[in-house]
């Protein structure tokens, strides 16, 4: 009867110390999900079409000015490079070169082609992107240029034809649409104010201009974020 009671009594502090013990032992439930967090560092390509608004004010050997130039549109490739300083703020460098043909127009018109030249312009934007609307990613900008001419050309009875690097401003809108953490689709709408000087001469006559170009850029492309 002693050795049924004991029995039983040793049954009932085990079944008492187990869960206790049990609770001290540590947790081997699965492990925490770990968020990764997007790289700060995108990129985008673009087919980018320049559509300079252009005009110009003519001086020929040193007279008053008149008015008569127009450079030509242009379709060319452009790459951006993006990084993240938080969710919202972004800087983007946007790089490209873009070849225009200068002609006459108004009482210039008779002198068709003058020349032509090639653009360089890198620009550093400031972005600000809205993060509300889920894969709609859209975001206005500001930013700074310095355009980079080279391979001036001339035509016609021009010689000597120079288009002179300048600096200039821009804004930007556009948007991504993100198809997944990679991968989307952007447009995008920049006004550069770009006026640089040019230089030619008519045979010994010299000929200056204070060119406006002022071009709008309109792409559209892919976006990849790291």
């Amino acid at each position: 009867m002693k050795t049924s009671s004991r029995a039983a009594l040793a049954l009932l502090l085990g079944s008492v110390a187990l869960p206790a013990f049990a609770a001290d032992l540590p947790s081997r439930g699965p492990a925490p999900l770990l968020i990764q967090e997007s790289s700060p560092w995108m990129i985008r390509v673009r087919a980018l079409a320049v559509l300079p608004q252009s005009s110009a004010s003519v001086s020929i050997n040193g007279g008053p000015d008149i008015s008569g130039l127009k450079a030509s549109n242009a379709v060319v490739p452009e790459l951006d490079i993006s990084y993240f300083f938080s969710k919202n703020i972004a800087a983007e460098l946007v790089l490209g070169v873009t070849p225009h043909d200068v002609k006459g127009t108004g009482v210039l018109a008779p002198l068709g082609n003058i020349g032509s030249t090639w653009l360089l312009p890198p620009t550093l934007m400031l972005q600000y992107h809205f993060t509300d609307f889920g894969a709609f990613k859209p975001y206005v900008g500001a930013g700074v240029n310095y355009t980079f001419t080279f391979s001036n050309k001339e035509a016609g009875v021009m010689t000597a034809f120079k288009v002179k690097n300048a600096p200039g401003v821009a804004l930007q809108a556009g948007f991504d649409y993100m198809f997944d953490k990679h991968w989307g689709l952007n447009v995008d709408v920049k006004k550069l104010w770009l006026r640089p000087d040019a230089t030619a001469a008519v045979g010994l006559i010299p000929v200056t201009a204070k060119v406006k170009l002022d071009p709008w850029l309109v792409g559209a492309g892919v976006t990849y974020r790291f």
